[in-house]
């Protein structure tokens, strides 16, 4: 079934309602605050690479409080293990049973600030509960419900003692951004408030954690047409045999795409993806998923200036079918 005209007015609505509560507390930063919605109701996660103090664990939170849901944070340090974000079994004595104690992974919202000072070992915890929303221990299966995201933070300036994030980890987020300082007019804003600590403002739930649910579903049901698989097929693989690129878009990453468009799309009011949803969204999905070479790196090429090229050398459709 494909969503209405009237169904796409209404999700942005509320779409707006949502980056509306949540931008009183991220001030001036609409269009993080959109992607990361974007993620959410996609059912994804989200990197961002930022210099601390620009608001990411203030973002999770109002998030959360925002859909009525909970949120944790998790600090990552090289001595974390996975058990302390997973949870761990621990046996009672009174009862002579074993009892899983749960970690900070099980929130709607997890915050894993810093993911990239953990050790390999550590960050592989997270894959499982990224890609199947559950966690196993000693064994035994444990969903951490829905709906559920991971806000996963990176300092791109301080590389001491830190690990790389494997490839097949970043391709498990679905978006890739920076909330970045605020601009004059907001730091001004922010200024004012000082006397108020970041966590004594709490933001008025808009909705609770079924109707994002059932919002998430909606935007499944946007419409694409086949000239639009069609340009998404051809960016990624212009990304597959650029020269400066060594390995190119995955298919997860194409899927990705389409998936952020829909949410895009409803969230603008649309029952159907057009090819600037595409335009607007291939940077944050697709530039963290390429690897360049070497050689072009040195070079000063980047993956998003390659998403750029990219873009102007594969023409969108001009036409699309009736929905």
């Amino acid at each position: 079934m494909t969503m209405t005209a009237e169904e796409a007015a209404a999700f942005a609505g509320t779409l707006d309602r949502l980056v509306g509560a949540v931008e009183e507390v991220l001030l001036g930063k609409n269009r993080v605050i959109r992607l990361a919605f974007t993620a959410f109701l996609s059912e994804g996660h989200l990197l961002l690479d930022d210099v601390p103090g620009t608001g990411k664990t203030s973002l999770a939170r109002a998030m959360a409080q925002s859909v009525a849901g909970t949120s944790n944070r998790v600090q990552f340090t090289p001595d974390i293990l996975p058990g302390d974000i997973t949870g761990v079994t621990v046996y009672d004595q009174r009862s002579g049973l074993f009892e899983f104690h749960p970690g900070p992974v099980f929130a709607n919202i997890v915050l894993a600030d810093e993911i990239n000072r953990a050790s390999p070992k550590t960050q592989s915890a997270l894959l499982e509960v990224m890609e199947e929303g559950q966690v196993t221990v000693d064994g035994q299966t444990h969903p951490v419900g829905h709906p559920f995201m991971v806000i996963a933070t990176q300092n791109p300036v301080e590389q001491a003692g830190t690990y790389r994030l494997p490839e097949a980890q970043l391709d498990r987020f679905l978006i890739r951004s920076s909330i970045g300082y605020p601009d004059h007019a907001s730091t001004i804003r922010i200024l004012e408030g000082a006397d108020q600590r970041a966590h004594d403002h709490r933001v008025e739930a808009q909705l609770d954690a079924d109707e994002i649910i059932q919002l998430a579903a909606l935007a499944r049901t946007v419409y694409v047409d086949p000239t639009i698989h069609d340009y998404v097929s051809r960016l990624v693989d212009a990304t597959r045999t650029a020269g400066e690129v060594r390995l190119g878009v995955s298919v997860r990453g194409a899927l990705a795409l389409i998936r952020t468009a829909k949410t895009h799309a409803a969230g603008r009011g649309r029952h159907y993806v057009v090819p600037d949803d595409i335009k607007a969204l291939a940077e944050p999905v697709l530039a963290h998923r390429l690897i360049l070479d070497p050689e072009a790196e040195f070079d000063g090429v980047t993956a998003s200036n390659m998403i750029a090229q990219v873009l102007i050398e594969t023409p969108p459709p001009s036409t699309r079918q009736a929905v």
